[in-house]
């Protein structure tokens, strides 16, 4: 029965279903490791740039971000052209969030080479505030990247499309339905200092996202696509016709 239901999912589309469940699941593989190699950075830019800092683990954090930065773009250009069949603004959207999404990584990135650059030439005067300025710039693209637009990207846009396509069950994508305005709501508290940043209330309000975005790489990787009308152009066969 499991194998008659697949086999009505066009080959091209769940192939693109794969896809984008492995790059997600690349996303999660990159962008926490990354976070903590980060730490001897963040928790202490002055003293980083002070002292004898590991630049291999600050490197290797990068390294890993920018392989965040290709996989999420590839997570929204990989549905994009079975997701503009149920709504082409939206899923143009989710793509243009992503993109933007990305841009906040990379200034982060750049603040954070930023540092090591200060840490190896040792210029003195007012690199500690330099450092600082830095590590702050790259807290807030945190904030405004993965703690923001993601809410409306991955959550908002993308749960509704999954929700009304019905390409993955109605249950899980309403968990990006609930976690988009949850993380936009925790992050605008964070903006105005109603809550602290990685604090209790911005953490739990992250599950539902975290869990979403988890679900989507498990079983897109695992099931791909479920079977529904907008996998079928007007010119392919769709299921039940000759």
């Amino acid at each position: 029965m499991v194998d008659t239901i697949r086999a009505r999912v066009p080959a091209d589309a769940q192939q693109l279903a794969r896809i984008m469940g492995v790059l997600y699941l690349i996303t999660f593989i990159t962008s926490i490791p990354a976070l903590w190699l980060y730490q001897p950075v963040l928790d202490d830019p002055v003293g980083y740039i002070a002292g004898a800092g590991d630049d291999n683990r600050i490197l290797f954090g990068v390294f890993l971000e920018l392989l965040l930065i290709i996989s999420n773009i590839g997570t929204a250009l990989a549905p994009y052209p079975i997701l503009k069949r149920q709504n082409e603004p939206l899923a143009l959207g989710y793509v243009a969030a992503r993109i933007m999404e990305c841009t906040f990584i990379l200034v982060g990135i750049l603040c954070v080479l930023g540092i090591v650059t200060l840490q190896r030439d040792d210029p003195g005067g007012n690199a500690g505030t330099v450092a600082y300025t830095l590590a702050a710039i790259k807290d807030w693209t945190f904030l405004l990247g993965p703690g923001f637009v993601v809410g409306i990207g991955n959550g908002l846009m993308l749960g509704y499309l999954m929700y009304r396509s019905g390409l993955m069950p109605a249950r899980l994508a309403m968990l990006g339905l609930v976690g988009g305005p949850l993380i936009i709501l925790s992050g605008i508290a964070v903006l105005f200092d109603v809550a602290e940043p990685g604090g209790t209330l911005q953490s739990l309000a992250t599950i539902p996202e975290f869990l979403w975005e988890l679900s989507i790489g498990i079983y897109l990787t695992v099931w791909g696509f479920r079977p529904c009308p907008i996998l079928w152009t007007e010119d392919s066969t769709q299921p039940g016709r000759p």
